[in-house]
């Protein structure tokens, strides 16, 4: 296919109820979109998953803005290639996955529509249902919390995800576990602690959790080893993970049982697949993350989360959690046993609402030839 143009959206999107990490509190996300033209006329929408500030990661939403419109947009307008060659197109500059996979994804996208397949079959995808789990942020009180959790367990999710950071951890998770006993339970550290907090972590390995997401520094794979070998419960990567080569490391250094797979942070849809393979290769579970995405990010997990190695739910839950109104139609929607059916449509399978993507936009900028007006759009 060859890339017309490419359009970039900045959305300011309210979230119904705030969402607290370690790193703070988040009420509102600044999302950048954008959407890839091909000479036919045809398009494909991808999300850039960059928070508001960098402290997730080294970006964020105002350095992926300019490095999409100065520098990754440019590589790749007026190129012929394939989905799969498009991270390539991008390799002269160094990092910036996130806005990478902004446009990446949206080539996967446009190609599987001009296929006429679903993207998740076009990918590879072997599941047609997933299964869906929550993250629950950090709250203003325990109370809070765990009315939180009943209410999700009550709309069928198979699993929660708790937040946890010095001073909110094991008195929470004991006050969890106590009512209730039974449910798949994992706590998300976001890197909040250090290898001298192993006493801690090896308290908690009396509550039974399914994993410790990346409880130590977001770069290091050593002091995770080390930890692993002094703790039951299985550690999780999230933040280390960027790459094929870095799960083959971290794997071989027993820094993990679970890898967090997240198409921001792995630059797109091709390594996604490159690190499901690696962990599939040797036995490690992985499972689709979230980063509070819209409607157009959470269409592509779910993409995404067909693939054979993804066998435990995911962040991937239904739109209303978030958004009073989503920018597709129809909204993510989870089935009562906790599930997401696999949508049937070609390409992401939910129509982008334009109107409420206006409505919503503070900027927008257009690289390249106009193939189509930015008022127009395909399914």
């Amino acid at each position: 296919m060859l890339i017309s143009s490419i359009e970039l959206r900045e959305i300011r999107l309210p979230l119904i109820h705030f969402f607290e990490t370690s790193f703070g509190r988040t009420t509102e996300r600044r999302i950048v979109l954008v959407r890839v033209v091909d000479e036919d006329g045809m398009d494909g929408w991808g999300e850039c998953t960059a928070a508001e500030n960098p402290f997730y990661s080294d970006e964020w939403t105002e350095s992926a803005w300019y490095t999409l419109r100065e520098f990754l947009a440019p590589m790749v307008v007026g190129a012929s290639a394939q989905a799969s060659e498009i991270f390539a197109l991008m390799r002269s500059v160094r990092g910036h996955r996130m806005a990478k996979a902004a446009i990446e994804t949206a080539c996967w996208d446009l190609e599987a529509k001009r296929a006429g397949a679903p993207l998740w079959k076009y990918l590879g995808g072997v599941q047609d249902e997933i299964p869906c789990g929550v993250s629950i942020g950090i709250q203003d009180t325990p109370e809070i919390l765990l009315e939180k959790i009943g209410r999700e367990l009550l709309a069928g999710y198979q699993r929660i995800k708790i937040k946890i950071k010095p001073g909110w951890d094991r008195n929470i998770i004991q006050r969890v576990r106590k009512q209730f006993p039974d449910i798949k339970l994992m706590g998300d550290a976001n890197s909040a602690y250090t290898l001298g907090d192993a006493p801690l972590f090896r308290e908690l390995d009396q509550f039974e959790l399914m994993m410790f997401e990346q409880p130590l520094a977001h770069s290091d794979i050593f002091d995770h080893a080390e930890l692993q070998r002094q703790i039951r419960t299985p550690i999780c990567l999230d933040e280390s993970i960027r790459s094929a080569e870095d799960a083959r490391h971290a794997i071989s250094l027993g820094s993990c049982r679970i890898i967090n797979v997240k198409l921001g942070r792995v630059g797109g849809h091709a390594e996604a697949k490159r690190v499901e393979q690696v962990c599939r290769e040797h036995d490690i579970t992985v499972w689709s993350g979230g980063m509070l995405e819209s409607g157009i990010g959470r269409a592509h997990n779910i993409a995404m989360a067909t693939l054979a190695g993804f066998r435990l739910p995911g962040d991937v839950s239904a739109s209303e959690r978030y958004w009073e109104q989503d920018i597709i139609e129809p909204p993510v929607t989870v089935t009562l046993r906790g599930t997401i059916i696999a949508p049937k449509e070609p390409g992401l399978g939910f129509r982008v609402n334009l109107d409420r993507i206006n409505s919503l936009c503070v900027r927008q900028e257009l690289v390249g030839k106009q193939a189509s007006t930015l008022a127009g759009s395909q399914t």
